[in-house]
């Protein structure tokens, strides 16, 4: 048994942004389109499918920090598809979770770790960097399906230099522009790295430079504006520390994709189904 845990909201700006042309429900009609090639794909070996979204664009962390990513800026006729989206969905015959007080990747990361020893795989389908924390060998992972890749553990580390529990730490350090997490003046990847792998978390890192690696550069002045900004780069974990407490209803079973509503799918989006499948994106770093 495989589960397939979907970003429907990466998903739908995805469709949005897209070079297809501008038509009445672009954004939805395009989302619906890749859960549909999911579906026919045979070498995705889908049994078990759910789709998180963002509903609206606002969780707990914009009460934590008034930078973090909201859907101020969003275009109004994406805005206005939101619950277009979950009702495709819906008709496509996908669990769907509408998050307010938490984010979609808390539910995708809770889902993950609530039903991951129930199945043979669990497929993460999202490029986002903060769902790397959630990775567990070759068992969870995740699939990147612009690059055509999926990222297991050893995957993630070959490619961040870090391990899944040091995600939160190192995107504290670095930023994520995605979500509106700034990261320190000075931490690039390479710095972030070299830290984490050595010593794991933040509180385990010296504040004194000479206790650093070698390969960190400007050891002094990233010493002193770790020593400045330290309550800022907790609290930028704290943003992205995903939550595996989210109260999801629905159990395994209710998660079994057992097929769409075809009347209700052409209703909502006159849609066809896709003409082939695609091929399924292969483990590199």
């Amino acid at each position: 048994m495989r589960l397939h845990l979907v970003d429907g909201t990466f998903e739908l700006f995805r469709a949005h942004y897209s070079k297809r042309p501008a038509q009445p429900l672009k954004a939805t009609r395009g989302m619906a389109q890749s859960l549909l090639a999911l579906l026919a794909n045979p070498a995705e070996q889908v049994t078990h499918l759910a789709v998180a979204f963002d509903n609206p664009i606002r969780s707990f962390r914009n009460d934590l920090f008034a930078d973090y990513k909201s859907d101020e800026g969003v275009p109004p006729e994406l805005r206005a598809q939101f619950d277009a989206a979950e009702e495709a969905t819906r008709a496509i015959g996908a669990v769907v979770w509408s998050m307010r007080e938490f984010e979609a990747d808390d539910a995708l990361a809770t889902a993950a770790a609530r039903f991951g020893g129930q199945v043979d795989q669990v497929r993460i389908l999202t490029p986002d960097k903060d769902l790397g924390q959630c990775l567990e060998a070759d068992h969870i992972v995740q699939v990147d399906v612009i690059r055509k890749r999926v990222l297991n553990e050893q995957a993630l580390l070959d490619r961040r230099g870090v391990k899944p529990e040091s995600i939160p730490d190192f995107l504290a350090l670095t930023g994520d522009d995605a979500d509106g997490i700034p990261g320190l003046p000075g931490f690039g990847e390479r710095t972030a790295s070299a830290l984490l792998a050595r010593f794991g978390h933040l509180e385990n890192i010296p504040l004194d430079p000479r206790h650093w690696p070698e390969a960190v550069r400007g050891g002094d002045r990233l010493a002193h504006v770790l020593r400045e900004r330290l309550a800022d780069v907790f609290l930028y974990r704290e943003l992205a520390t995903l939550r595996r407490d989210v109260p999801l209803r629905e159990s395994l079973e209710d998660l079994r994709y057992r097929g769409p509503d075809d009347r209700r799918v052409r209703e909502l989006l006159a849609l066809e189904a896709p003409a082939a499948s695609s091929p399924a994106p292969t483990f590199r770093s």
